[in-house]
């Protein structure tokens, strides 16, 4: 279990996880604090254990709510966080408990551009010039998932610009693909780590609804998954690009084929050849599915 699905289970969240209406008015901690309200109503001394109310998330329906027990294990201390995850020989914990991102609401594709571009859900928000929506179009049978922006994306707000861009630039014109027109591109994260370091799991998370919006609204025939983590988020996997490449897989019904990044290629020259017979596999495939 990855060290994103290890804290999610360990603090009772799933990734998009919703409460059913009315569901807390007969929690234990709501009760226990009725209860201390209606003892303090009829005495003038004050308590003599401290009990802590949990505020009641927003009503919504139809899911499955985390137990009692699941929402003392969110509320703990740090200290108690961390020896779970010591426990479970989860070893490169998060400095602080990791939070659930916000419920998905389905938006159009301007106001997702702007919530992208308005998002704080992360400290990378702090540190970023710009965010990094995506480009190409929308409407695109292709597309492309990188990993997160760099130094020249923060700058441009595009993504794949610079030496890295060109080279994805020149694969897609040898496979008779026009960047602008015939795939739409975007990464897993749209704002810059400082340092280029890599993305971390908690801002994985914190932008995980906006990847998926973005591949719901263009609905591609194809995903092409540029790097291990785009691969590894989009596939729920650990396993290594070059386990994984030279096949097709599934993202929520969608084939995907992996690769590697072209900033990857640019450092490791003879593994062009390998994202080459990707390239074609990918296309092989497209052309099945399109026909």
């Amino acid at each position: 279990m990855n060290r994103s699905s290890f804290i999610q289970q360990a603090i009772g969240l799933g990734p998009q996880w919703q409460a059913r209406s009315g569901w807390f008015e007969q929690h234990p901690a709501e009760l226990d604090r009725q209860a201390m309200q209606l003892a303090q109503q009829q005495s003038s001394q004050p308590p003599t254990t401290d009990t802590v109310a949990i505020p009641a998330p927003a009503a919504v329906t139809n899911v499955h709510m985390p137990t009692p027990a699941m929402v003392t294990s969110e509320t703990a201390a740090p200290s108690t966080l961390d020896a779970a995850l010591a426990a479970a020989g989860v070893t490169d914990h998060l400095e602080q408990p990791l939070s659930s991102p916000q419920p998905l609401v389905e938006l159009g594709w301007d106001q997702l551009e702007q919530a992208v571009a308005n998002c704080q859900n992360c400290q990378l928000c702090h540190t970023r010039t710009q965010t990094v929506f995506g480009r190409g179009n929308p409407r695109a049978r292709w597309m492309l998932i990188g990993e997160a922006p760099g130094e020249q994306e923060d700058k441009q707000g595009q993504p794949f610009v610079g030496k890295a861009g060109q080279l994805l630039a020149n694969m897609l014109a040898a496979a008779g693909l026009d960047r602008e027109h015939d795939v739409y591109i975007a990464n897993v994260l749209k704002c810059r780590p400082p340092g280029n370091r890599n993305p971390a799991p908690e801002e994985i998370l914190a932008c995980s609804t906006y990847l998926q919006q973005q591949i719901r609204h263009v609905q591609p025939t194809l995903i092409l998954a540029l790097g291990r983590f785009a691969v590894q988020t989009l596939l729920q996997t650990e396993q290594s690009i070059g386990k994984l490449r030279g096949q097709l897989h599934q993202y929520q019904g969608i084939p995907l084929i992996a690769t590697y990044h072209p900033a990857y290629l640019l450092r490791n020259l003879p593994d062009k050849a390998k994202a080459w017979q990707d390239m074609v596999l990918a296309k092989q495939h497209f052309s099945r599915l399109s026909s």
